[in-house]
């Protein structure tokens, strides 16, 4: 899992991050370029890539990722070889 942030000040990110006890990674985007080349419009905005790298789903908007349903989603995909 990896987290991108988009043009907010590092201190506040690293602030967020703690807060919020992540354990991932999370690249800061000071320039939204990353945003721009993903197409971002509203965050937040989940991709999920398998591990060949396909693109499998995405989703705007905050999701409860840590209830059964989100757990059981990200378990299958963990699954895929």
């Amino acid at each position: 899992m990896l987290g991108v942030n988009i043009r907010e000040p590092e201190e506040i990110v690293k602030k967020s991050v703690r807060e919020r006890g992540y354990t991932f990674s999370v690249l800061l985007d000071n320039t939204a370029e990353v945003a721009q080349r993903y197409q971002v419009r509203a965050t937040p905005t989940v991709y999920l890539i398998d591990r060949r790298g396909l693109l499998v789903a995405s989703a705007v908007g905050a999701r409860p990722w840590d209830s059964p349903q989100g757990r059981s989603v990200l378990q299958e995909l963990l699954a895929v070889k």
